[in-house]
């Protein structure tokens, strides 16, 4: 089929609210039932043309962090062996793959978006608040709208990618082709969004790319239910090959492999450079060089200047540190006030995060829930000690944990005379907000500390009124944040609008949700074409 074909406008996914009386409330409330009374999943992994458990010797259980008892699925590591047959299947299927015209590719991952967005919205929300202690808004934000919206706009944005030409001269025809990475993608994904669960391995095979997909365990169930999708959209076995279980035995197998092209990767700072380096070490070993794509860390700020709105700060502040106990790679964790603004919404902001409810997802009168699992709990309550014992410190809200049930942690806010402390500089990761109070005379001086604290530069905000102190806070920390928001929280990054990413230790800012992401998974072949060859040797200067 020869004609030329134009993909679908691509148009965000409007978010559902899930109040009181509406049939989404009532579907959603369904299907966590359904799900928590089920038997525990059976997680699957696939491995080129077939779609199994692993063959490891461990069974590992994903549990729900707001009932740390209930077991929700069990996933059966992948071993070596499953690894190499993994990327054996991907390898063999991959020219095939590449071979296929663009709009067959495309016309699936549309399809799953459309299932996402009708029969499968219920199920990948539910998957993800149960398994990732996401409340329905958290949800429904990431799972259903932002995947629907990756799936949707990167078809868009690789038909841009596609149409973008070289000129041509007389007589020659010139063409770019945009062809697939020669091997396969390693896409290891994190716990927090089952958004950038589905588009980290489905961007790359998009592009023609045949992928190898680690997610993150304790969000397996939500790609138990993604890998649903895909199957009945007709994606081929092989092309995605999701290898549950834990990263450093997919990674002995996949870094050392020669066919490794590249890396889509969103988890830590530290697992991103020690990938980097391994594959550094291994870099004569790969048939070409591979692209590696990460987004990792960040320590995000609030600035904010005395002509701030109170209201609009504290808003700000509660949502961007708490939502999702803070868990979002975006999420404020620290923040500059002045003395004259602190006065004012001292209170009111302490008021508000006491205030907030904290529980079990499956009630949605919660604000938040609990954090992933043990670790995370043993780690954040051991920075809440340490804010308490810290003289320099105040803990003025929060400031407890409990683990008798699921892995809870208040939202805390902490204030610290020291702008140098470690809660300005260290990513924690959970609900835990650092308050710098500084004099008002000193804002110019405070953002050098904004710019310099952290290694970070990920997402960031300022609040003020007087148009001159935005213009010169934006231009001043230009560098510090590759998300900037004027007058907002540094959270809630909407595909096709705001792509998403940061440099310096917060990764390569290849922007999720753009063209710019797309495009490293193509590898361009420039073609000429001399439409009448010349067939004299020499030139007209030589006559």
């Amino acid at each position: 089929m020869d004609a030329k074909t134009s993909v679908p406008v691509a148009v965000n996914e409007p978010i559902k609210t899930y109040a009181p009386g509406t049939s989404e409330r009532e579907e959603l409330q369904a299907k966590l039932a359904e799900l928590y009374a089920a038997d525990p999943v059976e997680i699957t992994g696939t491995f080129g043309d077939e779609r199994r458990p692993g063959r490891g010797e461990d069974r590992l259980e994903v549990t729900m962090p707001s009932e740390h008892a209930h077991v929700l699925g069990v996933v059966q590591q992948a071993s070596h062996a499953d690894t190499e047959q993994a990327i054996a299947g991907a390898l063999r299927v991959a020219p095939e793959w590449a071979s296929m015209p663009f709009s067959e590719r495309a016309a699936i991952f549309l399809r799953a978006a459309e299932m996402l967005a009708g029969p499968y919205r219920a199920a990948i929300n539910a998957a993800t608040m149960l398994g990732q202690a996401k409340t329905a808004q958290q949800a429904e934000i990431d799972s259903a709208c932002e995947l629907i919206d990756f799936l949707r706009f990167n078809v868009a944005f690789a038909e841009q990618i596609y149409s973008e030409q070289p000129a041509n001269s007389p007589g020659v025809w010139n063409r770019m082709e945009y062809r697939p990475l020669e091997g396969f993608v390693y896409a290891i994904t994190p716990f927090n969004f089952t958004a950038i669960a589905g588009n980290l391995p489905t961007a790359p095979a998009l592009m023609g790319n045949v992928v190898l997909w680690k997610p993150a365990l304790a969000q397996s169930l939500a790609s138990h239910v993604f890998m649903d999708v895909l199957d009945k959209c007709g994606l081929p076995r092989g092309v995605i090959n999701m290898v549950p279980g834990h990263g450093r035995l997919v990674s002995d197998i996949a870094l050392a492999s020669p066919h490794l092209a590249g890396i889509h990767f969103t988890g830590s700072t530290g697992v991103f450079q020690g990938l980097w380096k391994q594959v550094g070490d291994n870099i004569a070993g790969y048939r070409g060089y591979p692209r590696l794509v990460g987004e990792t860390g960040g320590k995000d700020f609030v600035v904010a200047h005395p002509s701030a709105d109170p209201v609009a700060l504290v808003t700000a502040l509660v949502r961007g540190a708490f939502e999702y106990s803070g868990q979002k790679c975006s999420a404020a964790s620290r923040t500059y006030v002045p003395r004259s603004l602190w006065t004012v919404i001292k209170d009111d902001l302490v008021a508000q995060a006491e205030a907030l409810a904290v529980g079990d997802v499956r009630d949605l009168a919660n604000f938040t829930s609990a954090v992933i699992d043990e670790r995370a709990f043993r780690k954040l309550s051991g920075v809440v000690d340490a804010c308490h014992a810290d003289p320099s410190m105040e803990v003025i809200a929060g400031g407890t944990y409990d683990r008798s049930v699921g892995w809870y942690v208040r939202p805390t806010i902490v204030t610290s005379t020291d702008p140098n402390a470690d809660i300005f500089k260290t990513e924690y990761f959970g609900p835990i907000l650092g308050v710098y109070v500084y004099e008002d005379r000193d804002y110019d001086r405070v953002l050098d500390l904004v710019d310099a604290a952290s290694p970070y530069a990920l997402t960031g905000s300022v609040f003020a009124t007087d148009r001159r102190v935005i213009e010169q806070t934006s231009a001043r920390l230009r560098f510090t944040a590759g998300n900037f928001y004027i007058n907002d929280k540094p959270t809630g990054a909407v595909v096709g609008q705001q792509p998403f990413g940061g440099a310096r230790a917060s990764g390569t800012n290849d922007k999720a949700g753009s063209m710019w992401n797309l495009i490293r998974w193509a590898s361009p072949r420039a073609i000429k074409e001399t439409l009448v060859p010349p067939t004299a040797t020499g030139y007209p200067h030589m006559n």
